[in-house]
Formats: C-alpha cells, structure tokens, sequence
C-alpha cells in the first residue's frame, strides 16, 4: 500500500508565500519522477511542476520564476516552494509520483489533494 499524505495547503494573501510538501511512505522500490498538479474549479487538472529522479524539474509558464520544486530522496518527500502568489493560482493541489512497486510494472500515484486560496 502507497500513501502521499500532503500538508501545507491555506488561505494566504496575493503576493505572499506558501510551501506545500508531499510525503510518500509504503511499498516503493523506486521512484522516478515526483510532481504537483492542481485543479481550479471548473477547469481541468494541470501540470504545475515536476523533479525527475537525476534532479532536473519542469514547470508549468504560469509558475516559472515563482514556484520551486525540491525533493528529499533520503525522506521520499517533494516540495513546491510557492512565491508572489496570485488569485488564479487557487486550487486544490495534488502531489503525484511514478514509482515502482515491489510487483509489477511502474505506475502512478497520487495523494488526496491540499486546498491552496490566494485572496485579500
């Protein structure tokens, strides 16, 4: 059994900060790549960041140069460092991993979501 339990979702003003992180504990063998999404209501689930296992990341425009994703392998724990938050960037926010299970094939996993409010 694999579990992504998320914290540091919030109510927080424009312009300020927030630091979500994504802790993932079970049966892993591997993983290989780890990531947030988010979802706003009405619209569909989006890509927001991603951190490949050698360390590279890919984030969605809308985030580049306010948003950083970081990882801890030695805690299999993701981060997303969110800056100069704006209203749009509310949502609810999901952590994912592609990780190998101890059978069968690579799959992905996801927590149950972390609600995020950016408003005055």
């Amino acid at each position: 059994q694999v579990q992504l339990v998320e914290s540091g979702g919030g109510l927080v003003q424009p312009g300020g900060s927030l630091r979500l992180s994504c802790a993932v504990s079970g049966s892993i063998v591997s993983i290989n790549v780890m990531g947030w999404y988010r979802q706003a209501p009405g619209k569909q689930r989006e890509l927001v960041a991603v951190i490949i296992s050698g360390g590279s990341t890919n984030y969605a425009d809308s985030v580049k140069d306010r948003f950083t994703i970081s990882r801890d392998a030695a805690k299999n724990t993701v981060y997303l460092q969110m800056g100069t938050l704006k209203p749009e960037d509310t949502a609810v926010y999901y952590c994912n991993v592609n990780a190998k299970p101890p059978f069968g094939v690579r799959k992905d996993y996801w927590g149950q979501g972390t609600q995020v409010t950016v408003s005055s």
